[in-house]
């Protein structure tokens, strides 16, 4: 019984030294998933930070480009009243023939169609012929027109109204290219905030599983622990019991030898020196 019982003390130690390594190496693990993910995490508050200054300077080159086509819009309804007048002038002067500021209209809607639009060969030769056709139009008009010292002057009025208007677009292109390049940054950077993420989120559900089995673990060291202490018990309790089983045989045997000595003592019989020790030992002397 004693025999088997150690046995399973011994045992019982064993899967305790294995238990308390695996929960300190599941541990150890738990520790660097969490500061890998701690340090990704650090960096992404860096990078987010960064993205901030990248947006508010975009917003900052976006601003200024939408001042800058207020103020666009403002010439051309400049432009627009330009016309206006000029057409009053040129239906003073010029007594036939399309308004002037009609023609540049059309020019600009063509124009912008141009751009724009998907279009045959055939189309686009065709709107380009009729694009050059009208502003040979508007030239032939514009040289006979200038002709009057009036109207030179709202034409010059007009170039240089168009001239800013040219000048703003530049602005306004430099103000979004400005933007966007700041825009790219940020959408780089968000993306590369998104995989990290990804990465941080992973590391801490490996970090959860470890620490889950960790805990596990440690609560197998406090039981078997609490086995191997109660174990011990029970064994010490035996070995105690086994002990004093033994020490009362000798007991028993040493009271019989005492006994026969101290007969033979009174027999008048010779005793020697270590029978005397016996008869000390037991108490009859």
């Amino acid at each position: 019984m004693l025999e088997k019982l150690v046995e399973r003390k011994e045992q019982l130690e064993k899967e305790l030294q294995e238990f308390i390594l695996k929960r300190d190496e599941l541990n150890k693990s738990a520790r660097e998933y969490a500061d890998r993910r701690d340090e990704i995490n650090k960096e992404i508050k860096e990078i987010l930070a960064k993205v901030r200054e990248l947006k508010e300077k975009r917003d900052e080159f976006n601003k200024k480009a939408r001042e800058v086509r207020i103020k666009r819009r403002e010439l051309h309804r400049e432009i627009d009243k330009l016309y206006r007048d000029l057409d009053k002038l040129r239906r003073s002067i010029d007594k036939g023939g399309r308004p002037l500021g009609e023609i540049e209209k059309e020019i600009r809607r063509l124009e912008f169609r141009q751009q724009t639009a998907v279009l045959t060969i055939e189309k686009e030769r065709a709107l380009v012929e009729r694009i050059a056709k009208l502003k040979r139009e508007l030239e032939y008009r514009k040289e006979q027109l200038e002709k009057h010292e009036e109207f030179r002057k709202l034409i010059t009025k007009i170039r240089e109204v168009k001239d800013n208007v040219r000048k703003l677009t530049e602005e306004i292109n430099n103000y979004q290219s400005e933007a966007d390049k700041y825009h790219s940054e940020m959408v780089k950077l968000l993306e590369k905030v998104d995989k990290m993420r990804k990465e941080a989120n992973e590391l801490h559900q490996k970090f959860l599983e470890s620490k889950k089995e960790a805990d596990r673990c440690h609560m197998e060291v406090i039981k078997t622990r609490k086995d191997v202490k109660d174990l011990e018990k029970v064994i010490k309790a035996l070995k105690a019991k086994e002990a004093k089983s033994r020490e009362d045989k000798e007991r028993e045997e040493l009271m019989k030898k005492a006994r026969e000595i101290y007969e033979m003592f009174k027999r008048g019989e010779k005793i020697e020196t270590e029978d005397l020790l016996i008869l000390q030992r037991a108490g009859f002397i």
